[in-house]
C-alpha cells in the first residue's frame, strides 16, 4: 500500500512538471520587451506574420501617431509591412486612435488646399476652397482673425505686399500696432537703426539718436546739397 502511494504521489508530481512545462512551451516571446508573454497578451501581424506583445505594440503605434507619421510600420527589423487602424484601435488608447484618425484624413486631402491655423495654441487644419482672393478669414475653431494670403494673424490694414515686406522682428502685434500709429501720426523712421523719429518743428535736417542725420521729408541722407533740392513736403 505505501508503495502504491508513493507511486500515485510521483505520477501527481510528474503530472504538475508536464503542466509546468507545457504551459511555458506556450508562452510567447516578444521581441521589443523580450519578455514571455502569454498568447492572449500578444498582438500578431497576418500579414507578415510577426508578433509581439500588446503592451509594446501600443507604445510604438503612440510613438509613431506622435511624430505625425500616418505609415506606422511593423516594428520587426527590416520589415516594411504597414499596420492598420482597424487591427490596431483595441490595443491602443481612444486618443491615438483619435489622432491616427485625424492624421489619415489630413492625408488625403492635397497640400495645395490645406493650411493651418496660425494661431500656435490652435493649428487647426483649414481647407483653402479657391473661391476668390479672401484676405480677412476667421479660424472656425478659435475664432479668432487671421490673413489668408500671408497665413499669419490678422495684420489690420497694412497690406499684405508690405507686411510680406517686413523682417520677421517687425510682424508681432506690438510692432504693427506701433507701425499704425506712426502712420497715423506721420512719425518717420531712421533709415539706419529704423527708430520712429517725430518732426516737431524746424527743418527736414533730423539726427537720430544713433547719430545718423537724414532728410525728414523722404529719408535720404543728409547733405547740403540734398537740403537744397529736396521737394518733398
Amino acid at each position: 500500500m505505501a508503495t502504491h502511494s508513493h507511486r500515485k504521489r510521483k505520477t501527481a508530481q510528474e503530472s504538475i512538471s508536464t503542466s509546468k512545462k507545457t504551459k511555458e512551451s506556450s508562452n510567447c516571446f516578444c521581441e521589443i520587451c523580450a519578455e514571455k508573454k502569454e498568447p492572449q497578451e500578444m498582438f500578431r501581424i497576418d500579414s507578415c506574420a510577426h508578433s509581439f506583445c500588446s503592451n509594446c505594440i501600443s507604445r510604438h503605434v503612440a510613438a509613431k501617431i506622435r511624430e505625425n507619421a500616418t505609415a506606422v510600420r511593423c516594428p520587426a527589423v527590416d520589415c516594411g509591412t504597414l499596420l492598420e487602424l482597424e487591427t490596431c484601435r483595441l490595443r491602443i488608447s481612444a486618443q491615438v486612435v483619435a489622432r491616427w484618425d485625424e492624421l489619415l484624413c489630413e492625408s488625403v486631402i492635397p497640400a495645395a488646399k490645406k493650411f493651418y491655423c496660425p494661431f500656435k495654441d490652435c493649428s487647426a487644419l483649414l481647407l483653402n476652397d479657391g473661391d476668390g482672393v479672401v484676405r480677412q478669414s476667421e479660424c472656425p475653431i478659435c475664432h479668432r482673425l487671421f490673413c489668408a494670403q500671408c497665413a499669419v494673424p490678422w495684420h489690420g490694414e497694412i497690406a499684405c505686399e508690405e507686411f510680406q515686406g517686413l523682417n520677421q522682428d517687425e510682424r508681432g502685434r506690438e510692432d504693427l500696432m506701433m507701425r499704425e500709429l506712426a502712420k497715423s501720426k506721420g512719425w518717420k523712421r531712421c533709415p539706419q537703426c529704423k527708430y520712429y523719429v517725430e518732426k516737431t518743428e524746424g527743418c527736414l535736417h533730423m539726427t537720430c539718436r544713433c547719430r545718423f542725420q537724414f532728410c525728414y521729408a523722404c529719408g535720404a541722407t543728409w547733405s547740403q546739397i540734398h537740403g537744397a533740392e529736396c521737394q518733398r513736403p
